[in-house]
């Protein structure tokens, strides 16, 4: 156990910064959460509709036993602060050319739905890949995800007492060359090949390892009821029981460093805090860029910066839905999958792109009268770091055209188009999340080598840590829970070490404006 007098600021209130804020509460530490913006959640974010606020963030939540496991790591029961829904259809996926496909949470109905949409061999071909997709989920969940500093080494020495999972992983292929060779059917090849996008890649670049998302999503798809918000509240709710203590509407200009080490922060508004240890919960690269401050600007490498993941436009409104019978998860495929992929990989917006349409309010066979809740995400590039970029709205217009004409061509139509004020565009993102540069799984996960490249939780500035989807293990909320979990461990051992010492009055450090803590960039200037 921590001593109180070990004072912990979390700069952000994302996943990361929240889990890590409960687990530093319950260790004894003086906690104090930071956020720029007037609520917890990160990403995790609404936007208001007549129907009430709407999700504009991350919608799926899988993998519940690492949030049981933070809960009841303090005393605490997961149930007690939010309720979910476990949803009995995973996803529903539809294509132009009429056929629909149900993915479900019990396997066997899974395999039986893909044997009606595509033949017995498909279904084969499916409970082949779902076996494999297990078999690397299960060998990567120890060595990797749960690991707070994997090595190469390690994970080869693990790989190599089950030889079969070398040709599972595909070391030298990508996911979609991998499931070419898997699955006959043009149309699963598609659908599981999106399971890149989830952390911010594509299927023709990214490593064929990334098939184990799929096993991660058939253990189980959880709705929060109220919105995915609710979840962040509810850990919001534990860590104040615990003793941390929230500011919002708080930017933060700056960290500072003390021989050597960060020693305490400086508000915005000119005041200082001083501090033991130091979680950031933002980006990384606006570490990099100076945008805390110059102390920070080395602690992460370039190499966990960049190349940058994808980013997204995404809808939040309310409207009347008619055509389709949707579920709470839904997916309108593009009708070339390359051709969708490929202008993103060249930072362009394709005319032709998947959509994924939430249905906030359905779930479990319910169907509400009246407007619902619906956000809709679109894969888009990140903001163009040289060149021209498009007006906003020249973006805005883009989207619009692309996205609804597209889903009332597949049957589904709105009682209502949204506006600008609906739609989050990438621009937005890279102010809402300063350094971002509107990328919202960090790193991109191209390249086999990606996952060792992501910042760990120690930087290179002692006590400086890092926690949300910029750090390993990466991106989507169960991860960046985890990444709060090594965090806070990282931080608890550093504390009890002798090298540990209180911060005192003497600060030094040069004050740099960033939204996640002071004025954010312009939408048009780099970051």
């Amino acid at each position: 156990m921590a001593q109180k007098s070990h004072r912990v600021v979390v700069i952000g209130a994302g996943m990361g910064g929240l889990a890590s804020a409960i687990r530093l509460a319950h260790a004894g530490c003086d906690v104090t959460v930071l956020e720029a913006a007037d609520a917890p959640g990160g990403k995790m974010r609404t936007l208001p509709s007549r129907a009430g606020p709407v999700d504009a963030g991350p919608t799926v939540m899988t993998l519940k036993p690492i949030f049981d496991e933070l809960f009841e790591d303090v005393g605490a029961h997961l149930a007690d602060y939010v309720v979910l829904h476990k949803e009995t259809v995973l996803a529903r996926h539809w294509w132009s050319d009429g056929s629909t496909l149900d993915l479900f949470a019990d396997p066997a109905e899974s395999e039986a739905a893909v044997h009606a949409f595509a033949g017995g061999q498909a279904a084969k071909e499916f409970k082949g890949f779902a076996a494999q997709a297990r078999a690397l989920f299960e060998a990567f969940e120890g060595p990797m995800m749960q690991a707070p500093d994997p090595a190469l080494g390690s994970l080869t020495k693990h790989v190599l007492k089950t030889p079969s999972l070398i040709a599972a992983m595909g070391p030298l292929s990508t996911l979609a060359s991998c499931l070419a060779r898997r699955f006959s059917d043009q149309r699963l090849r598609q659908l599981f090949g999106r399971y890149a996008t989830y952390v911010g890649g594509s299927p023709y670049a990214s490593p064929a390892v990334l098939g184990l998302i799929w096993h991660a999503e058939a253990q189980g798809v959880w709705r929060v009821d109220g919105g995915m918000h609710q979840l962040a509240r509810g850990l919001e709710s534990l860590a104040i029981k615990l003793g941390a203590r929230f500011q919002y509407g708080t930017a933060v200009a700056r960290i500072d460093s003390q021989n050597g080490r960060a020693a305490g922060v400086h508000l915005a508004d000119g005041t200082r805090i001083l501090t033991d240890a130091v979680v950031f919960n933002g980006d990384p690269r606006a570490l990099a860029l100076g945008k805390l401050g110059q102390a920070p600007r080395a602690s992460v490498s370039d190499g966990g910066l960049k190349p940058r993941s994808l980013s997204a436009q995404v809808w939040s409104f309310a409207a009347v839905p008619e055509g389709r019978d949707l579920v709470h998860h839904n997916v309108f495929f593009a009708d070339d999958p390359q051709a969708e992929f490929d202008p993103l990989s060249q930072g362009h917006q394709p005319k032709d792109a998947t959509l994924y349409v939430c249905a906030e309010d359905r779930g479990a066979g319910k169907t509400p009268a009246g407007p619902e809740r619906f956000e809709i995400i679109i894969n888009a590039p990140p903001v163009p770091q040289t060149g021209p970029a498009q007006s906003d709205e020249e973006e805005f217009s883009q989207c619009q055209s692309t996205t609804f004409p597209r889903l009332a061509q597949m049957g589904l139509r709105f009682s209502e188009t949204p506006g600008r004020d609906s739609l989050t565009l990438p621009r937005d993102f890279a102010t809402l999340f300063p350094g971002s540069a509107g990328s919202l799984y960090g790193r991109s996960p191209h390249g086999l080598m990606a996952a060792f490249q992501r910042p760990r939780a120690r930087t290179a500035l002692p006590g400086l840590y890092l926690a949300g989807g910029g750090a390993h293990p990466g991106a989507g909320i169960p991860m960046a829970t985890l990444s709060g979990k090594h965090a806070a461990a990282a931080i608890l051992k550093d504390l009890t070490s002798t090298s540990m010492f209180p911060a005192t009055a003497t600060l030094g450090g040069t004050s740099t404006g960033s939204r996640t803590m002071a004025a954010a960039p312009s939408p048009s200037s780099p970051s």
